[in-house]
């Protein structure tokens, strides 16, 4: 019931934008509606105890991908943003055999070595990808003759793709892939015993949250109209982190809450930009003492029972 109520009350804040008619807060929204499948992305890979500083670097797969296939071939924006979707999966697809027979803080350095490489890439070719100066001039996505333009379109856009992620991540939850994924977390001889395979099982969690955080990026380029290498570098993994851990892992409502937090921090600390880091740290040892298993666990909490 709580979970439900919960959820009412995610649906009347989707609404505030509407209520407000204001066009700066129907842009924090789409950033929190393109931000909240990242972050359930991320989940997935915490739900099979591996933290990966690698989403970050997918997101900006999908999003260059994107971009440039409709801007230098083309394509369709529906069907470059799948692709690059598509393409941020195969990179963890190739990537998988190898990182994920490491485990650990071993795995979180392999992942943040390939996302600032591919952060270097993003900068110096700039014949491709414009370099620091960034990607300027991406269309505006359209779909069946209808343009998106305003930001209210891109905030709907946005929060269906939100709605369609959560229920994806949700049904897994739900499944019998759900209790897999937990016991590769929890016990790798377990999950052997009820004969899963605990690499493949890695490898295909890694590339389905990879292809979730490449259409996050695609949608990000088709809003946004300009990509920087900035905008997908260690700081993004840094919010990601930062957003499972106040939302909370546990399930896939959590990665939710903790985006509707933390994407508005940046305004709200435009002042004091200099401290983001420093916030953000004071948070996550706020929540690691106090919340361990963050907002999500203040709604489930058992009742006690009277003595």
């Amino acid at each position: 019931m709580k979970r439900l109520i919960l959820l009412a009350a995610i649906v009347l804040l989707a609404m505030i934008p509407w209520v407000a008619n204001n066009r700066y807060v129907f842009h924090i929204a789409t950033m929190i509606a393109i931000m909240a499948p990242l972050a359930l992305s991320m989940n997935l890979m915490l739900r099979i105890g591996q933290l990966s500083m690698a989403h970050s670097a997918f997101m900006g797969i999908g999003a260059y991908a994107s971009a440039l296939l409709t801007m230098r071939l083309g394509l369709p924006p529906l069907a470059s943003l799948l692709s690059g979707g598509v393409l941020a999966a195969l990179a963890a697809l190739v990537l998988g055999p190898v990182f994920l027979r490491i485990k650990g803080v071993y795995f979180v350095l392999l992942t943040y070595a390939f996302g600032q490489i591919v952060n270097l890439v993003f900068q110096e070719w700039t014949s491709l990808f414009g370099g620091n100066s960034g990607l300027y001039g991406i269309p505006k996505f359209s779909l069946a003759g209808y343009r998106l333009t305003a930001v209210s379109q891109y905030y709907v856009f946005a929060l269906l793709f939100t709605v369609l992620a959560y229920w994806m991540v949700r049904t897994i939850e739900r499944s019998d892939i759900g209790a897999i994924l937990q016991s590769l977390n929890e016990d790798e001889m377990l999950s052997r015993s009820i004969g899963a395979d605990a690499l493949s099982w890695r490898i295909a969690v890694f590339t389905f949250s990879a292809a979730i955080a490449g259409i996050s990026g695609g949608i990000y380029a088709f809003y946004i109209g300009f990509l920087s290498p900035q905008a997908f570098g260690f700081q993004l993994s840094v919010d990601l982190v930062v957003m499972n851990v106040i939302g909370g892992t546990s399930v896939a409502l959590g990665p939710l809450l903790g985006a509707i937090v933390v994407v508005p921090l940046p305004e709200l600390l435009r002042e004091a930009k200099q401290y983001q880091l420093l916030i953000y740290g004071l948070c996550l040892m706020v929540f690691l003492i106090f919340i361990k298993q963050g907002l999500v666990s203040l709604i489930d909490r058992p009742r006690r029972k009277p003595a």
